[in-house]
């Protein structure tokens, strides 16, 4: 189960990070939100997190 949920993670968390590096490339500095940036950035770092540590119990690293 830990390799499925390290792949799904990992995939979530990095589609979250480009849409975030999307959002601060295309957006003009009077437009960008704040909260919206770190709400993306938290959500992105949590997916990231968790897909790491399950990536890491996979491959036998018990953590």
């Amino acid at each position: 189960m830990y390799p499925t949920l390290s792949v799904v993670t990992l995939a979530i968390g990095l589609v979250i990070t480009a849409f975030f590096f999307i959002y601060e490339a295309t957006s003009s500095r009077k437009n960008r939100s704040l909260g919206k940036e770190l709400a993306t950035a938290a959500v992105a770092s949590v997916f990231l997190g968790f897909g790491s540590l399950f990536l890491l119990l996979a491959s036998g690293v018990y953590v």
